[in-house]
């Protein structure tokens, strides 16, 4: 074992420990999923952005941009910033206003049970994807710092992230996230710092810089795709449960609005550090390196010991706020507006006992997500888009309108999945995003017209 290998070890066992000590104070569902729902400005703002800032912003970006030049980056930072702007401008106060545990309760408030209970079992598989990035990246951190192949890393990495979740719910995930926030803010800016000082100086390294890799356009892409690309991460996770569980979390509306901004000035401040270094990546490393541990290589080659230490438990930091957040949105949406209600459970403890159990079989299946996909940014893109389209619609219109049903609910929550894997697979279209999205609207507002014309009216009130 290395010496590296040793200090992220005692990394997680420190985050072990914080889960243990507060394990007893989960005694209800909402301390389990939403901390009580007492979370001040600071928490919230370190907790927002430490689970957006996960292993595709660090791992992942870095890697498309050495891959790709600025192109890379469209995804994460540009288009996952834009995206936490538009939340924090236009939906917080909206959401909050409701006091729900789940995204799903907000359907079930507006549409009714069977809209709510099919919206969570579209979410579910979300949350998963992006818990199996979060493995994956995790894998290849520990995989670069031993002799570990990626699978045993990610073996030990779904291990770990499933069991310090199981135990500490959001109420630790939410204290550890400004410890991790902390040191994945020093540990990013570290490598940048000695990676451009390497080069000679900052001026010198952006004098190096390709400017063909400066283009956010791909040549060999048409105008829709590259549209289609930018929307991905904009519109495909503007209603996502794990950003609704830290709002709904927060002390007051204010705390939740606030920390949501300061949350995405942080995200795109610190998001332009593995850019950069993917910018810089063709003159620190040899061309034809596997780009999912290009960041990890660049460490381990400029970065001393303890330093290199500093570095892996600040990627660490990032993975396991990110998947916890995941595991628990999964957990949430399934005990909470699935399971609990089919079996009835009324009691706050088994309520409690069948949340864990629904966040350990969602590490589970991360875990098999994680080895069977082809990269992470793979599962990033259909985390995004798989089922968002009419989430997006149904959310949207839900907060903002009274128009529409629950047989258009329905329509556009379908026609969203169907309309994603029809222009893929079918169309072979160059926007399958959009058009699901367009599928999904037109569906609701067509759908919403016939609710509209045959809706019975209410019998008058004789008494």
């Amino acid at each position: 074992m290395t010496v590296e290998l040793i200090g992220i070890f005692i990394y997680i066992v420190a985050q072990f420990a914080i889960g243990a000590l507060l394990f007893r104070k989960q005694a209800s569902e909402d301390d389990y999923f939403l901390a009580g729902r007492n979370v001040g400005f600071a928490m919230a703002t370190f907790s927002i952005f430490a689970t957006w800032f996960g292993a595709e912003t660090c791992v992942g970006s870095a890697g498309e941009v050495f891959n790709s030049g600025l192109s890379g980056a469209r995804i994460d930072p540009f288009g996952y910033t834009i995206c936490l702007l538009l939340m924090g401008l236009l939906l917080v106060m909206r959401i909050y206003k409701h006091r729900i545990t789940t995204l799903a309760d907000l359907y079930r408030e507006r549409y009714g049970k069977v809209v709510e209970q099919t919206a969570a079992i579209i979410m579910i598989p979300t949350s998963l994807f992006w818990a199996a990035a979060q493995i994956r990246a995790f894998g290849q951190i520990i995989s670069a710092s031993s002799e570990l192949t990626v699978v045993a890393g990610m073996t030990a990495a779904a291990v770990v992230v499933t069991a310090y979740t199981v135990i500490g719910g959001l109420r630790a995930d939410i204290v550890t996230d400004l410890v991790q926030g902390i040191l994945l803010i020093l540990g990013l800016a570290l490598l940048a710092v000695v990676t451009v000082v390497h080069l000679g100086g900052i001026s010198q390294a952006v004098a190096l810089i390709d400017r063909e890799r400066m283009s956010l356009l791909t040549p060999d892409d048409s105008l829709w795709a590259q549209i289609d690309t930018w929307m991905i991460p904009i519109l495909g996770s503007l209603v996502s449960q794990e950003l609704v569980a830290r709002i709904v979390s927060s002390r007051t509306i204010t705390i939740a609005r606030r920390a949501t901004l300061a949350a995405t000035a942080m995200y795109l401040l610190l998001g332009s550090l593995p850019l950069l270094i993917g910018l810089l990546g063709p003159h620190l490393v040899e061309a034809g390196i596997d780009h999912e541990q290009f960041l990890a290589t660049i460490a381990r080659l400029h970065l001393p010991g303890i330093l290199y230490i500093v570095f892996a438990g600040a990627v660490v930091s990032a993975i396991l706020s990110t998947v916890d957040s995941a595991l628990l949105a999964s957990g949430a949406l399934a005990s909470h507006n699935i399971l609990g209600p089919l079996f009835r459970l009324k009691e706050e403890r088994m309520k409690t006992v069948l949340a864990r159990v629904s966040v350990l079989g969602s590490g589970v299946i991360a875990f098999v997500m994680a080895i069977s996909s082809e990269g992470i940014r793979d599962l990033v893109e259909t985390a995004s888009s798989f089922g968002s389209a009419g989430l997006l619609v149904v959310t949207l219109f839900g907060l903002f309108t009274g128009y529409g049903g629950r047989v258009a609910a329905l329509a556009a929550l379908v026609g969203g999945v169907g309309g994603l894997l029809l222009a893929e697979n079918v169309l072979m279209l160059d926007a399958p995003y959009l058009f699901s999205v367009g599928s999904a609207v037109a569906l609701y507002l067509t759908i919403g017209l016939f609710e509209r014309k045959y809706q019975r009216p209410a019998l008058p009130d004789l008494n």
